[in-house]
Formats: structure tokens, sequence, C-alpha cells
């Protein structure tokens, strides 16, 4: 599969917070295909333990009412916590880059409904393992190993 112009926005997000130092993960929020939110793993620059890629972009996102009628892209599987707000916020469909290198929370977010899409898409799983290969202290911390 192709990335369309909403995970293109993802990988640049993931690929800012590489530049920062960060872990090179990135997420768009999407709401009648139009791009409301993106934001970035930021657990590093900010020194905040649960600001992954998604929970960046909701926080960008701030209020919506509801968060039913979305669409959130990761260049990464969400991990448990991440999916644990995907399901609570009643998003509905999730679109990963890949999931090579995480294989996070897919069997729980399609358990509690979600539809999971993943691209697979080489850049993403190539810019992941360069990070992990590179720093794999600091993706340990990120995953909680």
């Amino acid at each position: 599969m192709k990335a369309d112009m909403h995970m293109q926005e993802a990988i640049r997000q993931a690929k800012k917070s590489l530049s920062e130092g960060g872990i090179p993960i990135g997420s768009v929020l999407v709401k009648e295909e139009v791009a409301i939110a993106a934001g970035h793993n930021q657990r590093v620059q900010l020194n905040n333990p649960i600001l992954h890629g998604e929970m960046d972009c909701l926080t960008q996102a701030g209020r919506l009412g509801s968060f039913h009628d979305t669409t959130i892209y990761s260049t990464l599987m969400p991990c448990y916590m991440c999916a644990g707000t995907i399901v609570q916020f009643g998003i509905k469909k999730v679109i990963v880059g890949e999931s090579r290198n995480f294989a996070g929370a897919r069997a729980f977010m399609e358990s509690h409904g979600v539809e999971v899409v993943d691209l697979d898409l080489p850049e993403c799983i190539s810019m992941m393992e360069e990070f992990i290969k590179e720093k794999p202290e600091l993706w340990n911390e990120d995953i909680g190993k």
C-alpha cells in the first residue's frame, strides 16, 4: 500500500521528533478527510513519560466533544496506553505505517471494535529499525522494557 497525504504528514511528524532528539513516531487525527491535529512523540523533548505520538496528537486536537467520527494515523502500531485512549475516546479507525518493529495493541483495539489498517510501509519500517539499532536504551524506555 501507498502512504496517503495524512500518513505522509505523520511521517513528517516522526522525522521532526527524530530531528529534536526524540523517538520517531508521528500521528495525525482526521475528521471527514481533513487533518485536524498532528503530533509526535515528545517523551524526551518534554521529559513527559506519556507523551507518545498519538497522545501528543490528541492533546493538540483538544476537546472535540466527540472523537467517534475520526480516524487516527500513526507511523507505528499504538501501544496499550495509546490504544486504551483510542478505545476510550471512541475512535473507530486506526491507520498505521508499520507493526514489524513493534506489534503494539492491535488485537486489543480490534476486540473493542476499532478497525486497524496496517500499511506496512518500508519508510516507516526502516526509520524505526535504524532508531532502535542506534538508541536501543531509549526505545526500551519508551516501550517500558
